[in-house]
């Protein structure tokens, strides 16, 4: 018959907290009976580990992957080049520009003395004055008007060779810039055709391989910092009261069952419109077993909850489908069925309070060798 033994651990935040401890079976798996024991105070949440730091790499311009540095958990440093696109077009594009650029300022350089031979000596015809022509002085008295109002005069036809000059010199400037500025665009993108690690970290997940076509905003490579690991968990709205940064919770890793505390390191400001909940990082403590991508589960204390009834089951009679747990329960007929439950709070050291999916009252079946006796009441 199996042993029940109920101990008193005191007043923990409003709640009262009864330990059961069950007797060891010698073989064979055990029927036993759901017991109600008052539980309350903490919520059993579902997450998932996720890694410090994480980055998509995506291209930023067209082309075929030229190459990639390594495979899915190769360790980088920061810096290392990690993924590059084939840069052929923008080098031919390059030096297209620098032959432009070498054009534009050829053609400043003759604009510029075009213009300065203007100013030194100008277009016009003094000499002929001088040979036995009708002098400037002459013609002013002549027609007084004429050298305001004549576009054939002499001084117009210098300003407005000077004015043609200066404007071919802007004209060439403005090339020169345009040059510069498409060599500038060009070396951009050539940056843009590699990606470096940003941060020491391992290639997470390849998503393009050697050769693949890509365009701009394609995902090609995930790249992590797993030196660190954090617990990401949605958390109700109407548990956040108890969480702030800082507290440190008890947590469940899914990889052997080990327990372990996490502490809150960031809170996100905005709840989930849809869902009502919180996003929260915890971080785990060094050395962590697992890794990224698997489950958790972590107890948020719930400061408004009261104490009730529940039925609490030893832990190891639950049977996991993936991140869902179950329970065998033998049915009336004594066919044994697979019946998902959602858990709650630990009680003591080996027993589980189950928020819904069992009664108390019900037979649970227990694995051979775990924490239960022959099939019984707990008492």
């Amino acid at each position: 018959m199996l042993i029940k033994k109920l101990t008193l651990l005191g007043l923990l935040s409003g709640c009262l907290l009864v330990t059961p401890v069950f007797a060891q079976s010698s073989s064979g798996e055990s029927v036993i009976t759901v017991p109600s024991i008052p539980v309350g105070g903490a919520v059993s949440l579902g997450g998932t580990v996720v890694p410090y730091k994480d980055v998509t790499f995506s291209a930023q311009i067209p082309g075929r992957v030229k190459s990639i540095a390594g495979e899915e958990g190769d360790h980088f440093e920061e810096g290392a080049e990690l993924i590059a696109i084939d840069d052929d077009d923008l080098l031919a594009q390059r030096r297209a520009a620098w032959a432009n650029l070498a054009n534009a300022e050829a053609a400043l350089r003759n604009a510029g003395v075009q213009y300065s031979r203007e100013w030194i000596s100008p277009y016009g015809g003094q000499s002929n004055d001088m040979m036995g022509g009708m002098s400037s002085l002459m013609r002013n008295f002549s027609n007084p008007m004429q050298s305001f109002t004549d576009s054939s005069s002499p001084g117009f036809d210098r300003y407005a060779q000077r004015y043609q000059y200066g404007t071919q010199v802007e004209q060439a400037r403005s090339q020169l810039i345009a040059a510069r500025s498409k060599i500038e665009e060009i070396d951009t993108k050539l940056r843009d055709a590699k990606s470096v690690a940003p941060f020491d970290g391992v290639i997470t997940k390849k998503l393009v391989e050697v050769g693949d076509p890509v365009q701009p905003g394609q995902p090609l490579l995930k790249y992590a910092d797993m030196s660190i690991l954090q617990i990401k968990v949605e958390v109700p709205a109407r548990l956040m009261p108890g969480v702030k940064k800082g507290m440190v919770f008890n947590a469940r890793l899914d990889v052997g069952n080990v327990d372990v505390q996490a502490r809150v390191v960031q809170i996100f400001p905005i709840a989930d419109p849809d869902r009502h909940t919180v996003t929260v990082k915890m971080e785990l403590p060094q050395g962590a077993p697992g890794g990224a991508g698997m489950y958790a589960e972590v107890m948020i204390n719930d400061i408004n909850a009261k104490v009730r009834d529940m039925p609490v089951v030893p832990r190891n009679a639950l049977v996991w489908r993936g991140s869902l747990p179950g329970i065998y329960v033998m049915e009336d007929d004594n066919k044994r069925t697979l019946r998902l439950v959602r858990i709650g709070d630990e009680v003591g050291a080996d027993g589980v309070a189950v928020l819904s999916g069992l009664r108390a009252g019900e037979r649970i079946v227990v694995p051979a060798g775990d924490t239960a006796g022959s099939a019984g009441t707990w008492q």
